[in-house]
């Protein structure tokens, strides 16, 4: 197996010669545009990697991983609509390099065009990384819809959290590696289990960025903790503490919740107090605790060699420092990263954009 520099640099030349830009320009131009502002591409390098963690060849797997790269930038391009925002890593937002006509336009063309990739595999494999595919598009959508509609809910109940945060984050590390598997055409048993895998550490990762987000050293996590708390975020640190709090507390986090504050630092120190004070930051690391360790009991039932078996716990050096792959998923991507250490050892980096 390569490392994942390399399997970065590979995906990278694919990405360079299949998307150009072409007339309408206005049309392909922003798709080029976003896809070129960079990140760690490592929902991509999970795709090739389970490919061949499976004894598959990682080139036959480098169209369904261009899918999951042009679809997580659509979703960006939507998202960064949506939410009126200026930045994307640091550069103008399509919407705002361009207007808002293009960027939703150049959205809906770079969702055809994941679809499109799809059409380069043969008979069963396309069956099953289309219907994987539209199944995990239509969570992301749903995921997407929950997080809007809990900003101006008061009923939002943890299960309810972490419906979402499977949704809009988790289902997205599962689909790749099950794609992963798909390409290298293994077993039935192995593809499920793999995505539950990846699920569950979908999880585990949110959970642990949310829990960064309050409480990560800023120069390890790679931006200003305290973000959700400003933006009134029913995190799980959020109901946690709400839910283990007395009344008065309870009523304190709530009202500390509706306030928007010119200067924030006071809001962020009271609110993490209620949060340490209830209970809610340690059960939310015993949460990602649980999420990994059923991970790794998933991992252990998956028919691999203990030669990859071991690989995917604990990647070589090559793989960069503390880094497992597996963990540090979109991860899934450009990463802004703060560690923790789970009980069994094994390294979770988060990320401070889980979509981004």
């Amino acid at each position: 197996m390569m490392s994942i520099s390399q399997y970065r640099e590979a995906f990278q030349e694919y990405l360079d010669l299949k998307v150009q830009v072409k007339e309408p320009e206005n049309l392909y131009e922003p798709m080029r545009y976003i896809l070129s502002l960079g990140g760690k591409r490592l929902r991509q390098v999970l795709v090739l990697m389970y490919t061949e963690i499976f004894e598959g060849d990682y080139k036959k797997a480098l169209d369904a991983a261009l899918a999951i790269e042009i679809f997580h930038n659509f979703s960006l391009v939507h998202d960064d609509i949506m939410d009126d925002a200026p930045l994307r890593r640091g550069k103008e937002t399509v919407h705002e390099r361009w207007d808002i006509n293009t960027g939703i336009l150049s959205g809906d063309a770079m969702l055809i065009n994941a679809y499109q990739l799809f059409e380069n595999y043969d008979g069963d494999t396309f069956k099953e990384l289309a219907r994987l595919f539209t199944k995990t598009a239509m969570q992301v959508c749903e995921g997407q819809q929950y997080d809007i509609d809990f900003e101006t809910r008061d009923d939002v109940a943890i299960e309810d959290y972490l419906k979402m945060i499977e949704y809009k984050t988790a289902v997205l590390v599962g689909a790749s590696l099950q794609m992963g598997a798909i390409v290298a055409n293994t077993s039935t048993q192995c593809k499920e289990a793999v995505y539950e895998f990846g699920r569950l550490l979908g999880i585990a990762f949110q959970l642990q960025d949310d829990y960064l987000d309050a409480f990560g050293d800023p120069e390890t996590f790679g931006k200003q903790p305290g973000g959700d708390i400003i933006e009134n975020k029913k995190t799980f640190l959020y109901l946690k503490s709400l839910e283990a709090s007395g009344k008065s507390e309870a009523q304190q986090l709530e009202h500390l919740y509706t306030i928007n504050p010119a200067e924030t630092s006071g809001k962020i120190e009271a609110v993490k107090t209620l949060f340490e004070n209830s209970g809610a930051a340690a059960l939310t690391q015993r949460e990602i605790e649980k999420y990994t360790e059923k991970a790794f009991k998933v991992l252990d039932e998956i028919d691999i060699s203990e030669e990859m078996r071991s690989l995917v716990k604990n990647p070589p050096s090559g793989y960069g420092k503390n880094l497992n792959p597996c963990i540090d998923c979109h991860a899934l991507m450009a990463i802004k990263a703060g560690e923790i250490m789970d009980k069994r050892g094994y390294d979770i980096l988060a990320t401070g954009e889980v979509l981004g």
